[in-house]
C-alpha cells in the first residue's frame, strides 16, 4: 500500500509548552488509524498539522504527496481531496439538509451525488428537515455528509460519537467502515477504547508530544501476549492468578473441584487495561 501521510521529526511548540516533541508516523491507504491519548498530549495539534490549519516549527511532512504547510503547491486540489469533520459544528441551522449538502457540494471540482450522500449517512428521510432541528446523531451524520461531499481520498474525524448513545453510535461505526470500503483512508481521534477497538487497523499512543506505540488493537503494550487473570469461588473466598497457559490451570482446577469450577472467570488484558497502564500518571 502507499503512504498516505508520512511525518518524520515533527516539533510544535507553544512558549514553553512543547507540544509536539519529535513525532513519526506514517498511515497507508485504507487504514482506519486512531489517535489515542490523555488531553494536552498533541493529538489535535498534530491532525491540524496534518490538515494544514496549523504550521510547523520543524519537521517533515507529506499528506497525499504535499506538505500541508506549502498552501500555494499544495492548492485547492490537495484541499479537495481531503475531508474534514470536526469535533463540533452549529453552522447552516436554517437550512434544510438537502440544501446544505447541495451547497457544500459547489465548493469541489468532482463532487459525489449530494442525494447519495444523504443516503448513503442514514438522512434520506431527514432531507427536507432544518439543520437546527436535528437530533445529535443526526447533525453528526450531515457533519460526516459535508466531510464526504466532495469524494475525499483521506477523512479526518475529531470525536466523532461524543455524545451518541450507544445504538447511534454502532450505526455511525457502520458509516465508517463503509466509507473505508470504498477507498477512503481514515485518521480518527477518539477518547472511546471501545470505537478505537471497533474500526481501527491500527492506534498510536501519544503522549506529551510523542509517540510511545503504534500497533493493532489487539496488540498495543504486549496485550496478545498479556498473562490471562483466572478468577474463581473457593469456599467463602475468591481467588485469583494469573497464567500464561490457563486452559492447562483450568483444567487442573476441574480436577480440584471434580468438575465445575465455582463462579469461574478468565480475563486478558482489555485495549482500556493497556492503555491505562501506558498512559499512567498523565490526565485523560
Amino acid at each position: 500500500m502507499s503512504k498516505v501521510i508520512s511525518v518524520s521529526q515533527l516539533h510544535k511548540k507553544y512558549g514553553q509548552t512543547q507540544a509536539v516533541d519529535g513525532l513519526d508516523l506514517e498511515i497507508e491507504q485504507g487504514e482506519i488509524f486512531a489517535l489515542l491519548g490523555p488531553n494536552g498530549a498533541g493529538k489535535t495539534t498534530t491532525v491540524e498539522i496534518l490538515e494544514g490549519f496549523r504550521d510547523r516549527d520543524s519537521g517533515d511532512v507529506k499528506v497525499l504527496g504535499f506538505d500541508p504547510a506549502t498552501k500555494g503547491s499544495a492548492g485547492q486540489g490537495w484541499r479537495d481531496r481531503i475531508g474534514i469533520v470536526l469535533q463540533s459544528t452549529q453552522d447552516a441551522g436554517d437550512l434544510t439538509v438537502y440544501e446544505s449538502v447541495s451547497h457544500f457540494a459547489t465548493y469541489y471540482k468532482n463532487p459525489k451525488d449530494a442525494r447519495e450522500v444523504i443516503e448513503l449517512v442514514g438522512l434520506t428521510e431527514k432531507s427536507d428537515a432544518l439543520g437546527r432541528t436535528l437530533s445529535g446523531g443526526q447533525r453528526r451524520r450531515l457533519d460526516v455528509a459535508l466531510g464526504i461531499i466532495g469524494s475525499p481520498e483521506l477523512i479526518f474525524l475529531d470525536e466523532p460519537t461524543t455524545g451518541f448513545d450507544p445504538e447511534a453510535r454502532r450505526a455511525f461505526w457502520n458509516l465508517i467502515r463503509t466509507l473505508r470500503d470504498e477507498g477512503a483512508t481514515i485518521v480518527l481521534t477518539t477518547h472511546y477504547l471501545d470505537e478505537a477497538e471497533a474500526l481501527a487497523d491500527r492506534v498510536a499512543v501519544i503522549i506529551r508530544g510523542q509517540i510511545v506505540e503504534i500497533a493493532p488493537p489487539a496488540e498495543l503494550g504486549g496485550r496478545a501476549t498479556s498473562l490471562a487473570t483466572i478468577s474463581w469461588r473457593d469456599g467463602a473466598h475468591t481467588r485469583s492468578e494469573k497464567s500464561a497457559h490457563p486452559t492447562e490451570r483450568v483444567k487442573e482446577l476441574a480436577s480440584q473441584f471434580g468438575g465445575e469450577v465455582p463462579e469461574l472467570s478468565i480475563k486478558r488484558a482489555s485495549l482500556e487495561d493497556i492503555y491505562l497502564e501506558m498512559i499512567g500518571g498523565h490526565d485523560e
